[in-house]
């Protein structure tokens, strides 16, 4: 017990916060990594206007009711209250669209990654820069602005991120991790900086506008892993902790992007290794040895943390359908007055998808609660169809509703591993849908025909992930890798599952996706009906 209840009250301990999509974690770890606390905050995005959106309130409500609880579960575990942190990282969902003014004021509603309404941006700004800008990024929310002349723009002094607002409110430093930042704005990876040359091409496109701003004085600071990126100051203070316990000081390493952090927390920054986060959304992250051939619209050209060449296939939707059908599943058993705890209920839904027919029987179902920029859809409305002939039953239903989490991001997959024939060695997992074991990795490493691999350091994903990076501001002082700091101070250890491709289920998903790609005009239809 002394050997964490002195560095708590030494301080000598790191902070993880990360903003997901439906929860607001705190992790708290040792300088070996080891988590010592957590706590959490429960939220949902909201969609209001036509726009999906996080009031910004609620993310100090959020993460003061995340320490809170941390902080206490520090105090009963260990004895200790947690008065001083050394280092703490910020991470949130990337991308989206945070724009303020010269007084700091939000000059309009968050604009989060979910939204689908800059395709005529994203494209001529492809076009432009001869280089892809998928609709979530921050350049393509700012130019779709500028598209629909909207009046907030002659008064924009600062655009970020959710984590690079959260970083600057808890610092007052204006900066980025790069692997946030290139989901802003594309990087040269040479500079490790934006793109120099497209900036230019921006200002020039938008001259006519006469904005008095230029698009490299409203953008953050890019900084790379270990790089300080300033000093949690009393008010900062006060926003995680308004009780006044915690004290300033603390050192913050550079804010990442969710992306990021679960490539660290997956140990999977290195070239030919990749790991996929599934929750809301569904995102594989490949770590390359070149750039690719061509421009894909349906691949994102972002980094690692130190600013490696990273392809992104990025799906909006992924479990959303899923829960709501458990969901509904649960208030059946309530109606009937029978019992079944939540994780028990998606154990057993989930192992009996394993008993479904390799195709689903002829089912086919669409998760899409937002719109989907891979399949060409700007707006969402889960659909599931079952023709009179099919083997309509529990175990296609939900093997159905697990193939088609992954479909949209298999369709990026396929162009890094058919087209471009990008080698990789073994993908990490990591995401709810994956808790029960051997189902969800089971269909995957066979969608994708690659072995899936689960560890259990991973548990807390993202908000481990930016504390080790926290973590690593020591160790970068002494000029160690991350690449190195992770493989013999992190993970030497760790245990990991691995779950091959199975070729029954791998030739029934191909004849799914053809079934899948064909029903999208289907989906379309059905969306311009509920739109009317």
């Amino acid at each position: 017990m002394s050997e964490v209840q002195n560095p708590i009250a030494e301080g000598k301990v790191s902070l993880g916060i990360e903003f997901g999509s439906t929860r607001i974690k705190a992790v708290l770890i040792d300088t070996q990594g080891n988590i010592l606390s957590v706590g959490g905050f429960n939220w949902e995005n909201h969609f209001i206007d036509g726009v999906w959106t996080y009031p910004l309130e609620e993310v100090w409500t959020g993460v003061q009711v995340a320490f809170k609880t941390l902080s206490e579960n520090v105090q009963q575990q260990y004895g200790q209250p947690l008065q001083k942190i050394a280092n703490i990282g910020i991470s949130a969902m990337m991308h989206g669209y945070l724009a303020f003014n010269q007084q700091n004021e939000l000059l309009v509603p968050f604009r989060t990654w979910r939204n689908n309404f800059t395709s005529g941006a994203s494209h001529q700004l492809t076009q432009l820069f001869n280089y892809n800008i998928p609709q979530r990024w921050s350049i393509a929310h700012l130019y779709q602005a500028i598209l629909n002349n909207e009046t907030h723009l002659s008064e924009v002094n600062f655009i970020t991120t959710l984590a690079g607002y959260v970083h600057w409110q808890l610092t007052g430093e204006k900066v980025l991790g790069i692997g946030d930042a290139s989901g802003m704005f594309p990087i040269d990876l040479g500079l490790q900086n934006y793109n120099a040359q497209m900036l230019s091409q921006f200002d020039e496109l938008i001259k006519d506008k006469k904005f008095e701003w230029r698009l490299s004085n409203i953008l953050p600071k890019v900084l790379v892993a270990g790089e300080k990126a300033g000093v949690l100051t009393e008010q900062g203070a006060l926003l995680l902790d308004p009780s006044g316990n915690l004290k300033s000081g603390s050192l913050l390493c550079p804010p990442e992007g969710d992306a990021g952090t679960g490539m660290v927390a997956t140990n999977s920054i290195s070239e030919k290794t990749g790991n996929i986060s599934a929750g809301t959304s569904a995102f594989a992250m490949i770590v390359l040895q070149k750039e690719l051939s061509k421009v894909y619209e349906e691949l994102d050209m972002v980094t690692t943390p130190t600013g490696k060449l990273v392809a992104m296939a990025h799906s909006n939707n992924c479990s959303s359908d899923i829960n709501a059908w458990v969901g509904l599943f649960k208030e059946t058993l309530s109606v009937l007055n029978l019992s079944c705890d939540t994780d028990t209920l998606y154990q057993t839904l989930f192992l009996k998808a394993l008993e479904g027919d390799a195709d689903c029987g002829n089912l086919l179902s669409y998760g899409f609660y937002s719109g989907e920029h891979i399949v060409g859809l700007p707006e969402g409305c889960p659909t599931f169809m079952h023709p009179a002939n099919a083997n309509f039953n529990l175990a296609n239903f939900m093997r159905v509703h697990l193939y088609t989490a992954f479909a949209a991001m298999k369709i990026g997959m396929d162009i890094l591993m058919q087209q471009e024939k990008v080698e990789i060695t073994q993908i990490l997992g990591h995401g709810g849908i994956f808790k029960t074991e051997n189902v969800a990795q089971k269909i995957l490493a066979s969608a994708l025909n690659v072995p899936i691999a689960t560890m259990q350091t991973a548990s807390e994903g993202g908000a481990w992930g930016i504390a080790l990076l926290a973590n690593y501001l020591n160790e970068y002082q002494k000029g160690i890798s991350l690449e190195d700091y992770l493989n013999h101070q992190i993970f030497s250890s760790t245990s990991v599952s691995i779950v091959e491709p199975d070729v029954k289920i791998s030739a029934g998903y191909d004849i799914f996706m053809q079934r899948y790609k064909k029903g999208i005009n289907v989906v379309k239809e059905v969306v311009s009906v509920f739109k009317q």
